[in-house]
């Protein structure tokens, strides 16, 4: 696959942002009061968050790794 390469290199940057980004996001969440219940069972709230981390950074990664194949 033949990107230009500013197309390769924006795909490349968007993947290391979502990489970076949403794990330090996440590490908030956690702390976040109403992750847990009164008896320290994750909450819906964590649960949401942990799902919409998980397919971001996933993303994230394809991202960039499509932006690096985009450049050979």
């Amino acid at each position: 696959m033949q990107l230009p390469v500013l197309a390769a290199v924006v795909l490349i940057i968007a993947g290391i942002w979502s990489l970076v980004v949403w794990p330090q996001f996440l590490r908030r969440v956690r702390n976040d009061p109403r992750a847990r219940d009164a008896n320290g069972k994750a909450t819906r709230f964590l649960t949401v968050h942990v799902v919409l981390v998980s397919i971001s950074m996933v993303l994230g990664a394809a991202t960039a790794g499509i932006g690096i194949a985009g450049l050979f």
